[in-house]
């Protein structure tokens, strides 16, 4: 069965990014603002996409986006998540077809985006990988062994 967000597990987020989320169907929203350095962002977790026949039935219906001042990213058929509250963030992971991608989202309204990277690199030596490659790898590696 595909993963989808519970009601629990958007609670749990909106604990580690410190703001509640306001509801609207099937979409979470959550406003982060960080005045002391000028940044605010938008998270929005639609659980319910409507998916048209031609993709497969186990694609997850999860949709995480961000809207930023000068940006826009978007993580479909989110997989899992962590969230973590000593790091003050959470990072949405989607994995098919042998490839990984992370959106990281911070409490102080920072966000990354990991796209298109190889799943091998995931448990791969990350001394032996160049530089360019190190950071994804290692944000990435933590959902190797989560679907």
């Amino acid at each position: 069965m595909a993963f989808t967000f519970s009601d629990a597990d958007l609670e749990h987020i909106g604990t580690v990014l410190g703001i509640h989320a306001k509801h609207e169907g099937s979409v979470a929203r959550f406003e982060l603002l960080n005045e002391a350095n000028a940044r605010r962002i938008v998270l929005e977790i639609n659980r319910q996409i409507t998916l048209p026949p031609l993709v497969a039935d186990d694609e997850p219906p999860n949709l995480v986006s961000v809207y930023a001042a000068n940006s826009f990213l978007q993580l479909q058929g989110c997989t899992s998540f962590i969230a973590s509250e000593e790091l003050g963030e959470v990072i949405f992971f989607a994995k098919r077809g042998g490839v990984a991608n992370g959106l990281v989202v911070e409490r102080e309204a920072g966000c990354s985006l990991y796209a298109n990277v190889d799943e091998q690199l995931l448990s791969t030596d990350f001394t032996q990988l160049p530089p360019e490659l190190i950071m994804s790898s290692v944000v990435l590696s933590i959902f190797d062994d989560i679907g």
